[in-house]
């Protein structure tokens, strides 16, 4: 079964955030795709705890979701965006936002 997953609302954000937050919360997840609801917030989450369950990780928190799991389930491909954002920084200088 094929997951749709939200647009990311800032390169910048969610590199920050995988390198930083090693559990996500569901402010975690807002800041990644937005302002989505409590609905679409499970949504995302269901297959990331079928995949941590599966692999016997646990969070620290109930609610959370590990991050390198949460952007593998999402098809988030870290080494892509650092490459596109490094490439975009290298065109449009250091002040330029994407």
């Amino acid at each position: 079964m094929r997951q749709r997953v939200c647009k990311l609302q800032s390169v910048e954000d969610a590199l920050r955030i995988y390198y930083t937050t090693p559990e996500l919360t569901a402010e975690d997840i807002r800041t990644l795709f937005g302002n989505v609801s409590s609905g679409t917030l499970t949504n995302l989450k269901k297959p990331v705890f079928e995949k941590m369950r599966e692999g016997k990780y646990f969070c620290c928190t109930r609610y959370a979701v590990n991050t390198k799991i949460a952007f593998e389930v999402w098809g988030i491909d870290v080494a892509d965006l650092e490459a596109r954002y490094k490439k975009f920084k290298k065109i449009f200088g250091d002040s330029a936002k994407m």
